[in-house]
């Protein structure tokens, strides 16, 4: 029996034995065949749905290699600042959206870039917009906060905090914080004041909520990664990797599974922050052994080497352009990831490390070596998330060790949303032939895997990928694009892999998940600057509809 048939497509399989296909039929969960429109179609039998896709693009389901689900789903109750410039717009919309929201502790929004006053911004710029409740706004990376006032006398931090290396509330001559607040740990007190503490701790302090949460507030918590996974679903994402957690998200994730309201398949991490000791990666072992189905995994362990550039927290190997004697700091010194790195590899599991300044990025490599030859090769797979400045040298590097660049397309400055500056500043013009390096890694061996880093930008593939063809080389700088099949592979098949999913998804072959995505035009017809346009008409994970417009 055939349940679903989709013909009349331009299938793009993913799969090199054959690229491309008319037709495609679906049976049991699994994609079943994969041919010609005559010899999929007479599959069919009275029960079979039978779609006639127009000459549609029909794809593996999205791998979305990077994101942050449950923060996401939360997100989307925000305020959204993306677009919004200058005091007096910055103003309106908070005043609007505080008007409307008159009984919300906290008053948060989303997407407030480094440059949205033309100045450093500071809780007295927040005070004039909203004095009386607590205000606070999250850059567009997620590694600064800025706060004012209230929220920040609300949460306990007006008179600055204790923070672990790397977190800091950033104090002011008069003795007070002055509103910006570097990494999660420095603002953790202010997003608790919205009642998402919970949802926050497996990308804060990859620890457990206490005392454990109750029904009504689990189910709260579902509620947001529902609307983060129908948001995703919507955009034809199937798989994801969830770039922080702990072992509460995954167990909210198989509540949702047991009730059937799973729509993607999720990998989450054990989330090792620097002050732990290698005693806590038993909590990885037991979500390894406790999480491992088609659906729901994890088996791998998430670091941050590093913080950004615009914060100046990316660690570099040179200074800061105006900035003497500063390239930042790694979050762990390069003995200590060498240790760690081998340890979470001779338990068997993946790594994946945030690094984005060339400084970062190298200690990764050098960690991933050590792993290597003190425990021999093997299929890691280990990654770097972002890869954002590279040192040359090191390049040739990630190809040789077999480490995954795991890199987002909308990130690039000028690329889609993010404005120019102040990144390209904070770089440095020098410098700027060693950022976003995706042809040079790939070229040089490296695997590829594309992603968002949702709801650092827009989780949208189609926009992501239209960043990807179209983004332009700043000057003096070699084009570092890829074409569109490179793009699309890396938005699929190559998500899977770098995720270790590939014998069940990625790709359109008999036998594998039946995970699909069906386009509202032809990606192959489409102009690169058109492609962030062109909608989901249907996804499909596991051969049940996820997502239709139809």
């Amino acid at each position: 029996m055939t349940d679903l048939i989709l013909t009349n497509a331009e299938v793009l399989t993913m799969d090199p034995a054959r690229p491309r296909a008319e037709a495609v039929a679906v049976d049991g969960g699994r994609i079943a065949a994969v041919g010609s429109r005559a010899e999929i179609e007479k599959l069919a039998t009275s029960a079979t749905e039978t779609v006639d896709a127009g000459g549609r693009t029909l794809l593996p389901g999205f791998v979305e290699s990077h994101l942050h689900l449950v923060l996401g789903g939360s997100e989307l109750a925000h305020l959204q600042l993306c677009g919004v410039h200058g005091a007096e717009a910055l103003t309106r919309a908070a005043r609007d959206f505080a008007g409307r929201f008159p009984d919300r502790p906290l008053l948060m929004a989303q997407g407030g870039d480094y440059s949205i006053l033309d100045r450093p911004m500071t809780r007295h710029d927040l005070d004039a917009i909203l004095p009386d409740r607590p205000f606070a706004i999250t850059a567009p990376d997620h590694h600064t906060v800025w706060a004012n006032t209230a929220a920040l006398r609300a949460a306990g931090l007006l008179d600055g905090a204790a923070t672990p290396h790397g977190h800091e509330v950033v104090m002011g001559p008069d003795g007070h914080a002055t509103g910006e607040l570097r990494e999660f740990e420095a603002f953790a007190p202010v997003i608790a004041l919205g009642g998402e503490a919970r949802l926050n701790l497996g990308i804060a302090t990859g620890g457990e909520p206490q005392p454990w949460p109750d029904a009504a507030e689990r189910a709260i918590d579902r509620a947001r990664i529902a609307r983060g996974l129908a948001h995703c679903a919507a955009h034809g994402i199937t798989s994801m990797v969830n770039m922080d957690g702990n072992r509460y998200t995954l167990e909210l994730l198989r509540e949702m599974k047991d009730r059937g309201e799973l729509t993607a398949r999720i990998r989450v991490p054990f989330h090792f922050k620097p002050q732990m000791d290698l005693s806590e990666l038993a909590r990885a072992e037991a979500m390894t052994r406790d999480f491992d189905d088609d659906w729901l995994a994890c088996n791998f362990v998430k670091m941050f080497m590093d913080g950004v550039l615009d914060s100046g927290t990316a660690f570099r190997l040179d200074e800061y352009p105006g900035e003497p004697g500063w390239r930042s700091e790694p979050l762990f010194e390069p003995a200590r990831f060498a240790e760690i790195a081998t340890a979470v590899d001779r338990l068997g599991m993946q790594i994946a490390v945030h690094a984005i300044g060339d400084g970062a990025v190298r200690v990764t490599i050098d960690g991933y070596e050590a792993a290597r030859k003190a425990n021999g090769p093997r299929d890691s797979r280990h990654r770097i998330e972002h890869i954002e400045l590279v040192d040359r040298a090191d390049i040739p590097r990630l190809g040789a060790l077999g480490i995954v660049a795991s890199l987002q397309p909308p990130h690039p400055p000028g690329a889609m949303d993010f404005p120019l500056q102040p990144t390209l500043d904070r770089i440095g013009r020098g410098r700027w032939p060693d950022a976003y390096l995706w042809r040079s890694l790939v070229e040089a061996g490296a695997p590829l895997a594309f992603a968002s880093d949702w709801p650092v930008t827009d989780v949208s593939v189609m926009r992501g990928l239209q960043a990807a063809l179209t983004r332009r080389p700043y000057e003096g700088c070699a084009d570092e694009r890829l074409g569109l099949m490179e793009s699309l592979r890396a938005y699929t098949a190559g998500g899977a892999w770098a995720n270790h999913r590939e014998r069940l998804t990625g790709t359109i072959r008999p036998g594998l998940a039946a995970d699909l995505v069906l386009l509202e035009a032809s990606v192959t017809e489409t102009a690169p600057h058109e492609l962030g346009k062109v909608g989901i008409r249907r996804t499909i994970c596991g051969g049940g509809t996820t997502h239709s417009a139809i």
